[in-house]
């Protein structure tokens, strides 16, 4: 893997931190996901 397939991952990542940290409680309850699981969930989704 390069450094570019590398960034690209950790964009992705960022992405999916930001998406699921912008929806409230209820949301993320409704998805079976916590908000101290959102790391982990964003770094499965890569």
């Amino acid at each position: 893997m390069n450094i570019r397939q590398k960034l690209a991952q950790f964009a992705q990542y960022q992405q999916t931190v930001r998406e699921l940290n912008a929806l409230d409680n209820r949301q993320l309850n409704d998805l079976g996901i916590s908000r101290v699981d959102i790391k982990a969930v964003a770094r499965a989704a890569r």
